[in-house]
């Protein structure tokens, strides 16, 4: 059965610094071919496309063309600095221009429309009870001489929401006639809305359901003739806060979006006259921050309205505020708590101015980002004239000089069915600011974003060959540290199957059979064995199997 030794062998010195110089051979050459060699600054100038750097960094010694090339190339380089500077300066303050565009369309939603009384209680609807409630408001005395008795101090707490209701002027009472684009109208197509004012009513401000018109000019939109109603004026005792010293009504044009905010947006029409109003709509588009300042529509959801707008952001203001200071709120406020009654009237008054004085700083409104506003033309005429008087006397049973006092006319329409868009733009985008560095980039240095990276790979491959230089020193060291070790595996039957002259050929150093143990020979026939033993004991120091 053939048996088979494992010897470890432990190299000579000589074959263990010969096979180390062929492998050191062998890994420099792997090294060598796989890695590329790093460019010197003279060759990347050459081969880089950034304009001028070849004429500057040459081999040889720097003359006086090179210094000239390379003062050239530093002026280039700091014009394009600053004005690539510029450009991002211009960037950071994101500046905008304003695009004004006017556009056609076959139809158009016609706005909401909000009518008010300047009076607001009617003084034939009041009880004794009302005016000795609404003094402060009113500073109406009681109706009977004689005061109020002892006893009429029993009265009831106010409702408030109920005085309004039933002391208000009602449209049905009010509105003579009624008319948009040829077609009739009544009270019915009115909704009722609180404002400052008292009790007001809203045409057309469900958005929903809104109304369209589909001719521009005048009869092609909202005509109402309306009744004032001067005799339920209060009378004026003494002056209020809320006394008002004028007839007629306030009106004010809107979006349905938007609540009215008709005692500081909305404008008056005087009895006596025909008043025409001519609108232009207006759709404007802001740019939020960092270009603008307004509110996107993007964020929370406004408390107490559907949408955001200016209006419901001052009503919700002054809500907030009288709240805190009086513990109710108004009734045209919106939400839930308790309306203010009339003792605390003053209060409110305080609250209100002194939010006003302040509003900048602790209710700051934002302008929506999207806005529907209509610019408006007023133009008025008398009425009646002398011809008419007579004939609206004796169709609504009233006197002519009643008719001249309390009639009025108030007529709406678009002047043209066509829009005004008025959007802010942004002025310098990233994409302008980046043509523009481009373009002075390759102005005066002849760069692009290639020639970028071609600087920065040059940097990688100078930074590599530098750590691999530090690196290679302890590579070397730590390999001539290490020892190698062979196994190898000798067959006893191979070795006597060997012929003589067989198992005496040479061998190249660090090149044996498997057979063959580098440096131990087969002994010959040899009158003198001891000598040949101590031949061989300075070549190899251990064999072991």
């Amino acid at each position: 059965m053939p048996i088979e030794f494992v010897c470890k062998i432990k190299f000579a010195e000589e074959d263990e610094k010969q096979k180390t110089k062929q492998d050191g051979d062998k890994e420099s050459l792997i090294e060598e071919s796989c890695t590329p060699p790093a460019k010197d600054l003279a060759g990347f100038a050459n081969s880089c496309s950034l304009h001028g750097i070849n004429h500057i960094f040459v081999s040889g010694r720097l003359g006086i063309r090179q210094t000239l090339w390379a003062l050239a190339f530093l002026t280039s380089l700091a014009l394009f600095v600053y004005q690539a500077a510029k450009c991002a300066i211009s960037y950071l303050e994101h500046p905008h221009v304003t695009a004004l565009n006017e556009e056609a369309t076959p139809e158009m939603v016609f706005p909401a429309v909000t009518i008010c009384n300047i009076n607001r209680f009617r003084f034939s609807a009041l009880t004794d009870a009302d005016i000795y409630h609404l003094a402060n408001l009113t500073g109406l005395p009681p109706k009977n001489r004689d005061g109020h008795k002892p006893t009429d101090l029993m009265y009831p707490a106010p409702d408030m929401q109920d005085i309004f209701n039933r002391t208000g002027h009602q449209l049905e009472e009010m509105l003579m006639s009624c008319n948009f684009s040829g077609q009739n109208c009544s009270a019915e197509n009115f909704s009722v809305v609180y404002t400052r004012y008292g009790k007001c009513y809203t045409f057309n401000g469900n958005k929903t359901t809104s109304r369209k018109t589909k001719q521009g000019g005048m009869g092609n939109g909202l005509e109402i003739m309306l009744d004032i109603q001067q005799d339920e004026y209060l009378p004026i005792w003494r002056e209020t806060n809320e006394t008002s010293l004028e007839a007629g009504i306030r009106v004010q044009i809107h979006s349905q979006d938007e609540p009215p905010y008709i005692h500081q947006l909305g404008f008056g029409v005087s009895p006596g006259f025909q008043t025409f109003v001519s609108c232009q709509e207006q759709r404007l588009t802001y740019l939020p921050q960092p270009w603008g300042n307004c509110r996107s529509t993007s964020k929370e959801k406004f408390p107490g309205y559907d949408t955001y707008s200016i209006s419901a952001c001052r009503l919700l203001c002054e809500t907030n505020e009288v709240l805190r200071v009086c513990n109710c709120r108004m009734v045209h406020m919106p939400g839930t708590a308790d309306i203010c009654p009339p003792s605390k009237i003053n209060c409110v008054d305080k609250a209100l101015a002194q939010l006003q004085k302040n509003s900048g700083d602790t209710c700051p409104c934002e302008t929506p980002c999207n806005l529907t506003r209509y610019g408006k033309e007023l133009s008025m005429v008398k009425i009646p004239s002398k011809g008419s008087a007579r004939y609206l006397s004796r169709k609504y049973d009233k006197s002519e000089d009643y008719i001249r006092d309390n009639f009025l006319v108030l007529d709406i329409f678009f002047e043209a069915l066509n829009y005004e868009t008025i959007e802010q733009k942004k002025a310098y985008d990233v994409a302008g600011l980046l043509g523009d560095i481009g373009g002075q980039m390759g102005l005066f240095i002849g760069a692009s974003i290639l020639t970028i990276l071609e600087i920065l790979d040059y940097i990688y491959e100078v930074i590599k060959q530098r750590i691999q230089r530090l690196l290679r020193p302890q590579k070397e060291e730590k390999k001539s540290k290490q020892q190698t070790s062979t196994v190898a595996t000798v067959g006893l039957e191979e070795i006597k199957a060997k012929e003589p002259n067989d198992m005496t050929r040479n061998h190249p150093e660090g090149a044996y059979a498997n057979t063959i143990l580098p440096n131990h020979h087969l002994p010959h026939p040899h009158p003198h064995p001891h000598h040949h033993h101590a031949g061989h004991h300075g070549v190899f120091e251990d064999f072991a199997c």
